[in-house]
């Protein structure tokens, strides 16, 4: 089978990942680099990259041409809405969700100071700093993870927000100050890989085995509360959810912001896993009621510059 990945070194290490555990199954693999838009546009932040799935797009439609037949991707940047004739064939046990704050000598957030420059090119990441601390002055940073610490080394940044799963992935061991998910709560799926392929056939068996049936409730979750704001993947929105330890109640938090971080819809609740799609569902519909929708609107509004009159 032909696994296609995108060419960073965190895209091969998920791949590499997955491909040594299908091997260990008794399949053999053959790889394949594919670019995808997100690869090519690092030249511009990540809004001004045309449509959704800037990471996904070019492998889902190597997939439904009979190109590929396994892909891995880092689940978060899988639009909510999927092509009919793909799969999420597993999704593994996650990895850490949380963001961390990634700085030369160790400061956290309040010991930054102010107008301090702080580097992502996540518009959640970008709202929730705003909205703990107004005074920072935060930057938009492309490239791959490599790129983003070099250029923090270099000294453009006094601080850059990554995922910390990513630095797990690559085995990277940082002094790193963790920031908790009650603050900046993570984009759906953060630190979950998922392994995509064409619906009913050989590959989504082979795959299958792989699933981690709670990452899984989880991140059907977290994608279910926020289909409803539409906000695709450049909007600020946190989703998170959390099985509890008796496996009876999920934890759900979801937030849409303003750009600046001075407006937010928020839901904090506990819902029975019996019937969670329906209650997921639930609170999607209240996030739009609440107002989601309209902050959505205003945040795609501002970053693509129309004239909301």
């Amino acid at each position: 089978m032909i696994l296609g990945t995108r060419g960073s070194a965190l895209a091969i290490a998920q791949a590499d990942l997955v491909t040594k555990m299908l091997e260990e199954r008794g399949h053999e693999l053959e790889r394949e680099i594919i670019k995808t838009s997100g690869d090519v546009f690092t030249d511009r932040p990540l809004h001004e990259v045309a449509g959704v799935g800037a990471f996904v797009r070019e492998l889902d439609d190597r997939m439904i041409e009979g190109e590929v037949d396994i892909a891995v991707h880092s689940m978060k940047d899988l639009p909510t809405v999927r092509p009919p004739e793909l799969a999420l064939a597993a999704v593994l046990k996650r990895d850490s969700p949380h963001d961390v704050l990634l700085t030369i000598d160790g400061s956290t957030l309040d010991d930054l100071p102010d107008g301090a420059v702080i580097g992502t090119s996540s518009m959640r990441r970008r709202a929730q700093l705003l909205r703990f601390r107004p005074d920072l002055n935060v930057q938009d940073l492309r490239g791959n993870i490599n790129t983003r610490i070099k250029k923090l080394e270099d000294g453009l940044y006094d601080g850059i927000l990554l995922a910390e799963a990513g630095l797990q992935r690559m085995g990277w061991e940082m002094d790193v100050h963790r920031l908790p998910p009650e603050m900046f709560c993570p984009s759906a799926n953060q630190g979950t890989i998922v392994v995509v392929t064409r619906t009913g056939g050989e590959a989504e068996n082979a795959c299958s085995v792989l699933n981690h049936e709670i990452s899984r409730i989880e991140t059907e979750v977290e994608r279910i509360v926020i289909t409803d704001v539409e906000g695709g993947c450049v909007v600020p929105i946190g989703s998170f959810a959390r099985v509890s330890e008796d496996g009876d109640e999920i934890h759900v938090l979801v937030e849409v912001l303003s750009l600046d971080g001075t407006n937010e819809v928020r839901i904090d609740e506990m819902i029975p896993m019996k019937n969670y799609r329906e209650h997921a569902a639930s609170i999607g519909r209240l996030l739009v009621e609440m107002g989601g929708k309209e902050l959505v609107r205003d945040a795609v509004c501002q970053l693509s510059g129309c004239d909301d009159e």
